[in-house]
């Protein structure tokens, strides 16, 4: 009597990319002092967007815009391009499954890197599609091996983050725009630009919006401190985003997250902070790591990966100690970059727990 799943469901294993710090709390019994794993802005949103999203309640009985029309116009304006040009969805997880549905039939082939943002490979295996993946390079995404990779497979989308998420690494905008000639033809380049706002000028590629061999994908959930708001968007060429109306869940835009994210992009003055105090907690972060012996990688985006020296073996033990002792932080996947834990930028209270902590933790790691 149990429902008849498809092939492909049926055949999928009953994972998920992450599991929240609040399942984690659950598990444990108990909360974390320090919450420095998710990325998520420890800075937390503008007061601007928390006074519109408070305001917008009052009539949350309203579905949401369909089309997400003063946010888009906005967005448009910021980046100077056409509304048309913009799509708004559930954050870039949203937007990447929406795409993936879009372009990708059981058996097509999609590159990515090994061990690079998992959300994305959930996707390609929730639609049928094959992965191809490459190995980082001196802990950066390899555009050169991506490229080649998805000319040998014929992949139909090459997914690519810069600023990278798990290492931090990025490339310059240029440096994406030269790859781009070696992108093979019908191949379209995902360009997950969720930590751009943290990375040095010139980051961002200066891609012709119209251009069809790119998509690219922002976030209000890093920088403007949104994450539980879930608003994301896409920008690309008129085709590729009108395609999106045939598939995306148009009332997904929840009303209150609109509103807020509307104020967020106008409050300049307070993503300047926190783009402030994000780099301040980077060097505080690399402190810490010195004065326990560790190397903190140069980072371009709101956390930092410290190399624990060793293998993944001891990383994931050194992980365990510093959760066991109330510190929330997660690490890479895939070997060699598993020799890392990430942590998340955060305030000065949340950082002296680490600092606290770590040196105890690295010790009973050394003692397993």
């Amino acid at each position: 009597m149990s429902p008849r799943y498809t092939e492909l469901v049926a055949g999928l294993p009953a994972t998920v990319p992450f599991i929240g710090p609040e399942a984690l709390e659950r598990d444990r019994g108990r909360p974390f002092r320090a919450r420095l794993g998710a990325n998520e802005s420890l800075f937390g949103p503008s007061p601007r967007a928390i006074a519109a999203m408070a305001d917008a309640s009052a009539e949350i009985w309203k579905y949401g815009d369909s089309s997400s029309h003063d946010l888009r116009h906005a967005l448009a304006a910021h980046h100077g391009v056409r509304p048309e040009n913009i799509v708004v969805g559930e954050g870039i997880d949203g937007l990447l499954g929406y795409l993936v549905r879009m372009l990708v039939s059981p058996g097509d082939a999609v590159v990515t890197s090994d061990g690079a943002y998992p959300t994305f490979n959930y996707h390609v295996a929730g639609y049928g599609g094959v992965l191809h993946k490459v190995p980082y390079r001196d802990d950066a995404e390899d555009m050169a091996a991506l490229m080649a990779k998805a000319a040998e497979t014929g992949a139909k989308i090459v997914y690519l983050a810069n600023p990278d998420n798990p290492m931090g690494s990025h490339h310059a905008g240029e440096a994406i725009v030269a790859a781009l000639d070696n992108l093979p033809e019908g191949t379209l380049l995902a360009l997950d630009e969720a930590y751009v706002e943290f990375a040095p000028a010139g980051t961002a590629a200066g891609i012709d919006i119209e251009d069809e061999r790119v998509l690219r994908f922002r976030t209000f959930s890093k920088a403007y401190g949104m994450a539980g708001a879930r608003v994301g968007y896409a920008m690309g060429p008129v085709e590729v985003i009108r395609s999106f109306e045939k598939i995306r869940n148009h009332f997904g835009m929840n009303r209150a997250a609109q509103a807020g994210a509307l104020a967020a992009l106008r409050d300049e003055a307070w993503l300047g902070h926190v783009q402030i105090e994000v780099a301040r907690a980077r060097e505080q972060i690399a402190r810490i790591a010195a004065a326990n012996g560790l190397e903190a990688l140069p980072s371009a985006t709101n956390f930092v990966a410290v190399d624990c020296g060793a293998d993944g073996a001891f990383a994931r033990a050194v992980l365990e100690e510093l959760g066991a002792r109330d510190v929330f932080v997660r690490m890479p996947f895939v070997a060699p970059q598993d020799r890392c834990i990430r942590i998340s930028c955060g305030p000065e209270a949340g950082l002296a727990v680490l600092a606290e902590v770590l040196p105890e933790a690295l010790a009973a790691a050394r003692a397993r």
